[in-house]
């Protein structure tokens, strides 16, 4: 056994590998260990305060902590062994990433949390859209931040010279171009929406066929709830070449109605057809607008029409003030014996 462990393998011993390994192991075992600390006694002690803030920071914490202790024992593990000076290079190169990364995961766990505790509430409860538009944006912003310093920091560290990197990115920067139009269009299609508005959050729009609500702006694309309840993500480019329509944006909500009465009607019964919906209009001031339209239109194929226009107000519900007024118009004919026409033919039989 002892023979055994005293066996080389990449310059270190079975036993040196052995000792790596359980210390490695051992991080392993102490990160669950605090993990569970942190879950079931340190977290019960925080909900007894009356802020939520350390509940979010333990929360938000106890995983990055979990994985720093094992990062910790990796590289106490590989220190007890003997590597080239290559192999011990890119060892530390590798080691000062896992932890500019750990660290950047760790900040944007802790943005995330407190922008869901403080800040998304006070968006809810302010009376305007805009900082429901610019909410995602800051988050996606803020987050692309810290992790675009993690890595230039990082490689910096690794021993690359990030000043050449950049530079060499500027030797294939037309391909790069050519490649990110759309990104581009994308982008310039965000800054349209945010400086026309054709629509904000939680307005109800028609584009390319699709209707639906907007749920979130973003900076490359726009999400739409659909009728159906679905969600679909539109290019933002897509704003800037195609006609939207904002239904949101309307004043009221016109509806046309042909009533169609029976040639048997007198023009007595006429006048007291068009007299009951004058009436009905007048009944229902609170839920219509005032500028109601009304005309003996047309002598139809088989029903003497009449025109009936009004317009619903913004804060009504669409489909309950149609029911609406449709029982009482259809009440209130039926009452005053008005009949509705519907299609019909009368055939003659001539003899020879």
């Amino acid at each position: 056994m002892t023979e055994f462990l005293e066996k080389q393998f990449y310059g270190n011993t079975v036993q040196e590998w052995t000792v790596a390994l359980g210390i490695i192991l051992g991080s392993v075992i102490l990160s669950k260990v605090v993990y569970w600390i942190f879950s079931r006694v340190v977290k019960k002690l925080t909900q007894k305060t009356k802020t939520r803030l350390d509940d979010l920071i333990i929360d938000m914490v106890e995983e990055p902590i979990a994985f720093a202790i094992i990062i910790l024992g990796i590289w106490y593990g590989f220190h007890t062994l003997t590597f080239s000076d290559f192999v011990q290079v890119w060892l530390e190169r590798v080691y000062y990433l896992l932890i500019i990364f750990n660290v950047a995961w760790l900040i944007t766990r802790l943005f995330d949390a407190i922008l869901e505790e403080y800040l998304v509430p006070m968006a809810d409860k302010s009376e305007t859209d805009l900082d429901d538009v610019l909410l995602p944006i800051v988050r996606k912003g803020v987050k692309a931040t810290v992790w675009v310093i993690a890595v230039i920091v990082g490689l910096n560290n690794a021993g690359y010279d990030v000043g050449a990197l950049i530079a060499g990115l500027g030797i294939g920067g037309l391909a790069f171009a050519l490649a990110a139009q759309d990104s581009v269009a994308n982008l310039f299609g965000g800054f349209t929406i945010f400086t026309d508005k054709p629509f904000t959050i939680n307005d109800r729009i028609v584009i390319s066929d699709i209707d639906g609500t907007v749920k979130e702006i973003g900076i490359r694309s726009t999400r739409i709830q659909t009728l159906e309840g679905r969600i679909v993500t539109i290019p933002n480019k897509t704003f800037s070449n195609s006609p939207i329509e904002n239904i949101s944006s309307e004043p009221s909500r016109k509806v046309v109605l042909n009533l169609g009465l029976t040639y048997q009607m007198s023009d007595e019964q006429m006048e007291q057809g068009m007299k009951i919906l004058r009436d009905i209009a007048e009944q229902h001031k609170d839920i219509i607008e005032d500028n109601v339209l009304l005309s003996f239109n047309a002598f139809g194929d088989f029903s003497l029409n009449i025109l009936f226009i009004y317009y619903i107000r913004k804060s009504s519900d669409i489909l309950q003030t149609q029911t609406k007024m449709n029982l009482a118009i259809y009440k209130s004919f039926n009452e005053a014996g008005l009949d509705f026409a519907y299609p019909t033919q009368t055939l003659y039989n001539f003899k020879a």
